[in-house]
């Protein structure tokens, strides 16, 4: 299984007004992350709007990416759904797509209880010959992933990491406690990277690093070397761009700042909005700081 590490993008999903995938920008943008230096590439993570996207849109934007990737970097697809079965057939398209990797999340209506959560990405994990990389976030999901959980699921021999953005550094402790090296832990951009890598983290998927990709691997690079003070003046910078965008919806906010780069990745998908002018003014002032 390939080893998953470093700075992985959550790609936005470059869209015309017609719901038409905008194929040439998403892959002009996959090949320069990759000459930036990240280390994968997540298309339909929460950046990708995949709870926006139809089926369709969904396998064409995985496709892309991983044409774009050529091999270079790993794709880790993200797999989301309500119904388990569904969850399955995502997975096994992305496969059969030439994904490295899966990203599973949970979406949720009704609450569940920890056997049926635990179920639902066991069969995913089941369904597939690829490594998985289970998604939890409690800001967004009325399921919740107990230790006791993610621990009995980090003995499945395709469940190999979990991105948490719990933003409860002990939680990350007590699952490093619980599960050691079957299970690695990744940071998402609601936590502070560098704290995550400095409790043995091995990276990070986050939707800023699209806009922001040689910055992060800086400090992705300096974490792997235990520079920790000069990681932490750099995360310090970095975290504003991340305070600026938790204002206001975050793929409006990449999208945004990957238009004014020259990237047509067209507007969120609708109900959301596009940024305001000012809005827009706010996203460039944090970005300026970064460079």
């Amino acid at each position: 299984m390939i080893a998953l590490k470093g700075v992985i993008p959550y790609l936005v999903t470059p869209i015309d007004a017609d719901g038409r995938i905008k194929d040439d920008v998403l892959g002009r943008l996959c090949d320069d992350l990759i000459k930036s230096g990240v280390h994968g590439l997540t298309p339909l993570g929460s950046t990708g709007e995949f709870a926006y996207l139809n089926a369709a849109q969904r396998q064409r934007v995985v496709e892309v990416t991983v044409e774009a990737a050529a091999r270079r970097v790993p794709v880790v697809a993200g797999v989301a759904s309500t119904a388990t079965a569904d969850a399955i057939a995502q997975a096994k398209a992305c496969q059969r797509a030439g994904a490295d990797g899966i990203l599973a999340v949970l979406e949720t209506y009704f609450p569940l209880a920890d056997v049926e959560t635990e179920a639902y990405f066991r069969a995913i994990a089941d369904a597939v010959d690829l490594p998985m990389v289970i998604y939890t976030n409690p800001n967004f999901q009325k399921s919740h992933l107990s230790v006791e959980v993610i621990a009995r699921l980090s003995a499945h021999r395709n469940v190999v990491g979990l991105k948490d953005a719990s933003s409860n550094t002990g939680r990350l402790l007590s699952i490093a406690n619980r599960c050691g090296d079957a299970l690695d832990l990744y940071s998402a951009s609601s936590h502070i990277p560098a704290c995550v890598m400095m409790i043995g983290g091995k990276g990070w998927f986050a939707g800023p690093a699209c806009v922001i990709p040689k910055q992060s691997v800086a400090l992705y690079d300096l974490c792997r070397q235990q520079k920790w003070s000069e990681a932490l003046v750099l995360q310090r910078q970095l975290w504003s761009v991340n305070e600026v965008f938790a204002r206001y919806n975050l793929a409006a906010c990449i999208k945004a700042a990957l238009d004014d780069r020259g990237y047509a990745v067209g507007d969120p998908v609708p109900p959301q909005r596009p940024l305001t002018a000012a809005e827009r003014g706010a996203i460039r002032t944090a970005l300026a700081g970064t460079s």
